[in-house]
């Protein structure tokens, strides 16, 4: 049973026109639920080329199936990322040439023959659609490694000016006034006093080491937690009076006032917030492309993927109608049952097409026993997963 959260992309032997397969199976899809979307799907006919070329091909390209749908769903996270998991946002972005994937797939899907050629051979074909997705893959990963970089250095930098004043910085909160300038003896600590140990500070820190200057602590700034005072001692017994407040449980904040400093922090802090910021507008781009682009080679994969499984099951001649049905979530088991049933009639052949398609030879059939008895229904099927907003 298929996914109820996916698309159903649908091969069979194509014994009348694929017109007439889709006028006789919509009605009975919609009996079961008129949220059944079915469309043809243009299956091209390919150079079929050597069985054992077809058999390569059919042990290859699950792997390169999961690499694509990884990429893709590596692209949407992105997307899901940059965007802060707002669905209205990212059903904005998530479009194939500025249409949402249903219409992709639903309306009339055509091969790109532009692009990919079926004059060419079904490995070149799957190559052309792996490199193009690596590339992809690879310059997401580049782009997103830059963005993280700057948007974690810029997280680390606004932390800075988080939390309690035993923590955060001090750029933005003392002034050159709160300091004793330009002397040679002289310096101005910055102690973090918790709330409830005020009274101790008020009372002990002018005895806490000699030469400090008495009367010198001032209130600076105050938070939920800490009180920040200013205090002037002398620099001979910075290591010391350090010591002692550590002791008592006040926190000398480490900070020497430098107007130079702050302003090369501040500047620091608006660079990396207008390169985050551009670089999160170029990510956000690039991941719109590329899940744009990422979805068609996919899709063009699993058709090339439908091809390669129906001439190993029906044989030759390499003519196959498609289908693609995008089921009702709630009534999905129903309408796989009407598909089993319509199709019915391919089990003999599949089977029977099957072995004469790898020569009729008992022996070549044993050779590749292990494809021939993998389960599968009476008709081709793969999946194009949903967007889940």
């Amino acid at each position: 049973m298929p996914s109820d959260q996916s698309t159903w992309l649908i091969a069979v032997p194509q014994d009348g026109d694929s017109e007439g397969l889709l006028q006789e199976i919509s009605p009975k899809l919609s009996q079961q639920s008129k949220s059944n979307l079915v469309a043809p799907l243009l299956i091209p006919t390919f150079k079929t080329g050597t069985l054992d070329g077809l058999i390569s091909l059919s042990e290859d390209l699950p792997k390169q199936e999961s690499f694509f749908t990884t990429t893709v769903a590596k692209t949407v996270d992105t997307l899901r990322n940059l965007l802060n998991n707002d669905p209205s946002k990212l059903n904005q972005h998530v479009l194939v040439n500025e249409q949402t994937v249903d219409d992709y797939i639903l309306n009339d899907w055509k091969w790109n023959e532009g692009r990919y050629g079926v004059q060419k051979g079904l490995r070149e074909i799957v190559d052309a659609l792996n490199k193009e997705m690596t590339s992809i893959d690879n310059a997401m990963k580049a782009k997103l490694t830059n963005y993280n970089l700057v948007k974690g250095s810029l997280v680390q930098m606004q932390r800075k000016k988080t939390g309690n004043l035993s923590l955060r910085s001090l750029a933005d909160v003392v002034s050159k006034d709160d300091f004793v300038q330009d002397s040679e003896y002289l310096e101005t600590l910055l102690v973090a006093v918790p709330k409830s140990n005020i009274k101790d500070w008020n009372a002990k820190y002018e005895r806490l080491s000699p030469m400090v200057v008495p009367r010198s602590s001032s209130s600076v700034a105050s938070d939920s937690e800490y009180t920040l005072f200013s205090v002037v001692v002398f620099r001979r017994v910075h290591d010391e009076f350090v010591q002692k407040c550590r002791e008592n449980k006040f926190i000398v904040r480490d900070f020497v006032f430098s107007e130079e400093e702050l302003a090369k922090q501040h500047q620091d802090l608006e660079t990396a917030d207008t390169t985050e910021k551009e670089l999160w507008t170029e990510l956000l781009r690039l991941s719109r492309t590329n899940f744009s682009e990422s979805i068609q080679i996919l899709v063009h994969l699993k058709v090339v993927r439908l091809f390669v499984e129906s001439v190993l099951r029906y044989g030759l001649p390499a003519n196959y109608a498609g289908l693609a049905l995008k089921p009702d979530a709630k009534t999905a088991k129903k309408t796989f049952g009407v598909l089993q049933s319509q199709f019915s009639y391919l089990r003999p052949r599949s089977n029977r097409d099957a072995k004469s398609a790898r020569g009729g030879n008992d022996e070549f059939v044993g050779e590749y026993q292990t494809l021939m008895e993998q389960e599968f229904f009476d008709f081709v099927m793969f999946e194009v997963p949903w967007i889940v907003y």
